[in-house]
């Protein structure tokens, strides 16, 4: 049995081409049995007025496009648990359900109250139980027991879930959306945190968000995939790793084991026509892999990789929470960056009761229970269930 799992799927509205797969791709795919992928937008007629207050870019996609897309490559599933499936509130959400269903594709991850949004996928394929667990970080799209949205990443809820598929299924295939954007590997915490699902009954992690390919690893015989990076997103961006993509193929045995294979696959910068890389980029690509997976093996290296990325980070994230990251005005507040003025802000006082607001669980609780209630008690309206 031949399973293929993807990354994220984004082509929106604005693409005008109407062939975005190589031959070689769709050949990819049609062969397997089952076909699984992320849909990381919306699909909806949904405007402006039912856009969430977040950060970062409302994302909707071209319907038709998707819909080819999803029918040449004979698409089975798509998970819906991802920090974009809110854009468009509940009605974008639903209305990608709804699109979903209407092209004979099943959906997990989402949905109109946390109850259907935690309800696993289950698949018998030759006889073999296949229970699929979907969850994503929670970053503007989480659902509640009364609101719309995607499966939460939640420990406690996510292996509650996972040990009672484990009593029900052959295999539980749990697949999570997180991670750190354009950073190759997992940080520690998540290197921890996902080994502790394989604890708990996982078969098989495959992550995705990154928006670059990770390494893998085998824990305890289970293979982890700590990032497959983009699988078609139809944008422009800089960075090299955005463009390179990994389709993971599972095949199962009769004996019940799992052999996997990453198989990596290229968006044209201009065309944004996917297709699978050539023999020398591909040998290229084997390389960088196997250095991924060099370093999540070893927990020095990962620990100084994870050191290394932080500090990149440090000056953009302390001018993040500084408080003059309030200054609307970019030139002043560029000019009061370049003095340094907002990091002479976060002075001692200011950033340790910060600090403890995030690393505290109780005050961490608090802290998010009324910063989302501060932001808007409109918003409440656009991610409830719609009568």
């Amino acid at each position: 049995m031949k399973i293929l799992i993807a990354g994220d799927l984004v082509i929106p509205e604005s693409v005008g081409s109407e062939n975005l797969l190589a031959d070689d791709v769709k050949g990819l795919f049609q062969t397997s049995d089952y076909n699984i992928l992320n849909l990381e937008c919306t699909v909806t007629d949904a405007g402006i007025e039912s856009q969430i207050i977040k950060t970062g870019p409302h994302l909707k996609g071209n319907e038709y496009l998707i819909k080819s897309v999803l029918r040449d490559l004979k698409i089975n599933l798509v998970t819906l648990a991802n920090n974009h499936i809110l854009d468009y509130g509940a009605k974008g959400l639903v209305d990608t359900i709804e699109f979903c269903k209407t092209q004979g594709v099943e959906f997990v991850g989402a949905g109109r109250t946390l109850h259907e949004a935690q309800r696993p996928t289950r698949v018998i394929i030759d006889g073999i139980r296949i229970s699929i667990v979907n969850f994503a970080e929670n970053e503007w799209a989480s659902s509640t027991e009364q609101t719309a949205g995607a499966n939460p990443m939640d420990i406690v809820e996510n292996v509650r879930v996972i040990k009672k598929e484990k009593k029900n299924s052959d295999f539980v295939f749990v697949i999570i959306h997180g991670g750190h954007e354009y950073y190759n590997l997992p940080s520690p915490r998540i290197q921890k945190q996902y080994r502790f699902y394989v604890d708990n009954g996982a078969d098989l992690i495959v992550g995705h968000h990154p928006h670059c390919i990770s390494g893998h690893e085998i824990y305890n015989g289970v293979p982890i995939y700590y990032s497959l990076g983009n699988f078609l997103f139809a944008k422009e961006k800089n960075t090299n790793g955005w463009y390179l993509g990994i389709v993971l193929a599972l095949n199962i045995s009769n004996n019940g084991t799992i052999e996997t294979q990453a198989i990596p696959v290229q968006l044209d910068r201009t065309s944004f026509i996917l297709k699978t890389l050539p023999d020398d980029e591909e040998k290229a690509f084997n390389n960088d892999f196997q250095k991924f997976n060099e370093i999540i093996g070893n927990k020095e290296k990962l620990e100084k990789s994870w050191e290394e990325y932080v500090s990149s980070r440090t000056y953009q994230f302390l001018n993040n929470w500084s408080p003059a990251s309030f200054i609307k005005n970019r030139y002043i507040y560029g000019l009061m960056n370049k003095l340094g003025f907002s990091r002479f802000l976060m002075n001692e006082h200011y950033t340790k009761a910060k600090l403890n607001l995030i690393r505290c669980e109780a005050h961490a609780d608090l802290s998010k229970k009324i910063l989302k209630k501060h932001l808007s008690s409109n918003e409440i309206d656009k991610i409830s269930n719609p009568s």
